[in-house]
């Protein structure tokens, strides 16, 4: 680290070991201001609804920033004052950091609130920013450095994943979430299903839908739907039940679970059309649900006929009909 360019001040002593491998995660609070006699304040993480994390050697865009880190022991609290020519990437990364971490964005047109806003019509939508891009300064970085993870203790988040992991992750969680079913926890599985089935509409985002690569992650995708639906009837939410078994179906329009589960929703919300479609269709195609399929189209059929002594006794009422 370059003393002529980093000024670095320890506030707190912290302990430990600084010999931070690539890979590791450190969780830290931020705080920024202008380096004037009254300094303005710029960013600082404690207004955020969470501290930011960082993992050490996955190419921070404000490589200035982990320099600093690496100098630091867990507990530690220091500031560092940095010139502005290593600065130059800082205002993307504080308008990146803001947007992940909760702080609410500043409309372009508005006056700014704080001393050293200028607003411009063009730029990153933050005035305090827009004028750092125009004037760069030197800043001073106060870094309270709070949590250290090693390489490999830790769960990865998605973003910090390669490729490889991130695909890997999927069955993962496939896997969990048929732990969790099996133990009888239908809120936690639908969490780890539903997990698995955003990672995997990320990775098919980058693919050209109906390429190769598209195609294996979308057959990737159809259990997870399955599985989430499942957990979704257990839990009474059938219109959820419905879309995704309906997102099944329109792959495979002879799947048995997918129309037994969708048929068991439509039910639920009284859609006799729908769901005697489905069950009627489940019985044909295989006949290990049929005894199941017939003793909800029953129920169904009573649940008709209830209604329509209901609907009668209604009519019955109001127009005086005897």
């Amino acid at each position: 680290m370059d003393d002529n360019l980093i000024k670095k001040s320890v506030i707190y002593p912290g302990n430990g070991t600084k010999e931070y491998a690539d890979g590791s995660k450190v969780t830290f609070h931020i705080k920024t201001e202008t380096c004037e006699e009254d300094p303005c304040l710029i960013d600082d993480s404690h207004q955020w609804k969470e501290p930011v994390e960082l993992i050490i050697g996955k190419k921070f865009k404000l490589e200035v920033l982990e320099a600093c880190i690496r100098t630091m022991l867990p507990g530690e609290v220091a500031s560092f004052t940095i010139d502005k020519s290593l600065l130059a990437p800082y205002p993307l990364v504080s308008k990146t950091l803001r947007e992940a971490y909760g702080k609410t964005k500043v409309d372009k047109d508005k006056k700014p609130h704080h001393c050293c806003g200028m607003g411009f019509k063009e730029g990153l939508g933050y005035p305090d920013l827009d004028k750092l891009v125009k004037t760069p300064q030197d800043l001073k970085f106060t870094i309270e450095l709070f949590k250290v993870a090693g390489a490999g203790s830790y769960e990865k988040e998605f973003w910090a994943m390669t490729e490889n992991e991130r695909l890997e992750s999927i069955p993962v969680l496939k896997d969990e979430g048929n732990a969790f079913y099996k133990k009888g926890n239908h809120e936690a599985a639908s969490k780890k299903y539903s997990e698995a089935l955003g990672r995997l509409e990320q990775l098919m985002l980058r693919e050209k839908p109906g390429d190769e690569e598209w195609l294996k992650l979308n057959e990737m995708k159809m259990p997870l739907l399955l599985n989430f639906s499942q957990c979704q009837l257990l839990q009474g939410e059938y219109y959820s039940v419905i879309e995704h078994c309906t997102t099944v179906l329109e792959k495979d329009p002879d799947n048995v679970k997918a129309l037994y589960r969708r048929g068991r929703a439509y039910i639920e919300i009284f859609s006799p059309a729908e769901a005697r479609r489905d069950l009627e269709k489940a019985t044909m195609l295989d006949t290990t649900v049929a005894s199941s399929c017939r003793k909800l189209l029953m129920q169904l059929s009573k649940m008709e006929s209830e209604k329509t002594k209901q609907d009668r006794n209604t009519y019955s009422k109001l127009f005086n009909f005897t």
